[in-house]
């Protein structure tokens, strides 16, 4: 299918974390994380001294680096670069926003689940005609 973006299958794609502490942790109990030779991870723990610009340029670094398939953000760390999260549009790197152990899930704020609802609203208003 022309247009379609594939992942590189000489090298296994990674999952990048933008996330606080705990879940952080999660995902590298479970094998998530990775340190390449430059000393680059593929995650930044957010906490109370972590700056919006250090979200902004790890949001930036993961959604350009060809090694990563999908990054996973903490939603209330999303809402803190939400212009960066809502302009991205790209099918690869994927951009899931996960809730964390302080901040519940508020699919409201859920970037993805929006362009969805309305790519379904817009379908079905089409569909009527």
């Amino acid at each position: 299918m022309a247009g379609r973006v594939q992942i590189p299958t000489n090298n296994s794609a990674l999952i990048a974390m933008i996330a606080d502490e705990d879940t952080v942790v999660g995902f590298l109990l479970a094998g998530v994380g990775n340190v390449d030779l430059r000393r680059k991870t593929n995650y930044l723990i957010v906490d109370s001294k972590t700056t919006v610009k250090q979200i902004e340029e790890a949001f930036k670094e993961f959604t350009t680096r060809t090694d990563i398939a999908v990054v996973l953000i903490s939603q209330y760390v999303a809402n803190m670069v939400r212009f960066l999260v809502d302009s991205y549009n790209k099918p690869i790197p994927a951009i899931l926003e996960i809730p964390s152990k302080n901040h519940p899930y508020d699919p409201a704020h859920d970037s993805i689940l929006s362009r969805v609802k309305h790519l379904f609203s817009t379908e079905s208003v089409a569909s009527r005609h």
